[in-house]
């Protein structure tokens, strides 16, 4: 494979509702976009999602990261350029991880048409199959937004939920009431506080405030607060999400000798790409910590589609998977049809499955 372009634009599309949680609200995408083009005429499209409350980065500086190296990504015209790049510049990547991941997918994508596979086999694993079933994000909005789009989710049919709490007491057990009050069957409800709390005790007695039943505690402390973690796991008797908290599998020895005590938010911009994301998943499924493949407020269909590949991968240990939103959350997407969730939270298209690259019909 020979790159003719690589471009990278921003990528604003809006929200027809704003999306609240304790770190930002958001009314629009924040991401970036790349395009690269084969000297044959073929093109690969590329997503990354810069966050500077997770990542540290903006997208003009995931645009400035593009233009330093963009030369340099011209010449890779294999999977083997691609990993070595990204082995060779890995402390560059940890810094600029979104963008690397918006570079890395146009390149599978365009890779993967040229050799007429799809991303995972290009990668090294086996074709997509079976069914991908995702959970219901509630955000912080105020409790009248929040019941309607309970009631759209209780309709659909979902019975695993992540509920963001945003430190107002009588507001999240109002959530939580309702949520419970709804009588779902098999309900299963994580919480997410987006590094809320600075200390253990006031967020243990936050947490037994709200009178519900969790299965997990996302981001509850101040990021890297792993000892903090580690004691209101053992308080509340249920494991730590860690998303903020965990970028890179460098950071594993923090973690890895009370495994029952994690699990790993796995959001591949958030990780630096498909690549990096499926070396933590694999050393979590060693060491015996169980994943979420997580998705950023307003990915399109192409971050769907590429933590597909770690979803599927890795089934043994995934515990939640988020995102295929597609047009539930966006104005549009940049696909027809977009990857999004019907039906019991389940993927609604399959027909992308034997495509290569992406699988994916652009039509913006």
């Amino acid at each position: 494979m020979r790159v003719r372009s690589l471009a990278m634009t921003s990528l604003d599309i809006p929200f027809p509702q704003a999306f609240t949680h304790a770190s930002a609200t958001r009314a629009k995408t924040e991401a970036v976009l790349v395009r690269a083009e084969s000297a044959r005429g073929l093109v690969g499209m590329g997503e990354g999602c810069p966050r500077r409350y997770v990542t540290g980065e903006t997208v003009a500086g995931a645009q400035d990261f593009f233009r330093s190296h963009r030369a340099e990504w011209m010449t890779c015209a294999s999977i083997d350029d691609l990993q070595a790049w990204g082995t060779e510049h890995a402390d560059l990547i940890d810094r600029n991880p979104a963008a690397w991941c918006a570079v890395e997918t146009a390149c599978l994508d365009l890779l993967g048409k040229e050799l007429g596979q799809p991303i995972e086999v290009v990668v090294g694993g086996m074709p997509l199959s079976g069914l991908f079933r995702y959970s219901a994000v509630l955000g912080g909005e105020k409790f009248s937004s929040f019941e309607k789009q309970l009631r759209q989710y209780l309709a659909a049919g979902f019975t695993d939920f992540k509920l963001k709490v945003m430190g107002d007491l009588q507001a999240d057990r109002e959530r939580v009431a309702a949520l419970t009050a709804a009588g779902i069957p098999d309900l299963r409800v994580r919480l997410d506080a987006n590094n809320h709390w600075r200390h253990v005790d006031e967020a243990g007695e936050y947490i037994q405030s709200l009178h519900g039943s969790f299965t997990a505690l996302e981001e509850p402390l101040q990021v890297g607060d792993y000892e903090g973690c580690r004691a209101l796991s053992r308080h509340c008797g249920v494991p730590i999400i860690l998303d903020e908290s965990f970028m890179r599998v460098g950071q594993f020895p923090l973690i890895e000798g009370e495994p029952s005590l994690w699990i790993l938010n796995i959001r591949v911009s958030k990780m630096g790409g498909l690549l990096r994301a499926c070396t933590v998943a694999a050393r979590a499924k060693a060491v015996g910590i169980p994943i979420v493949v997580g998705a950023q407020v307003g990915e399109t269909s192409i971050l769907t589609r590429v933590a597909l590949v770690v979803a599927d991968r890795y089934r043994d240990i995934l515990i939640g998977q988020e995102g295929a939103v597609g047009t539930h959350l966006l104005e549009y997407d940049l696909c027809e049809p977009p990857l999004m969730f019907g039906r019991g939270g389940c993927l609604v298209d399959s027909v992308f499955y034997s495509r290569s690259g992406l699988g994916l019909s652009f039509v913006r």
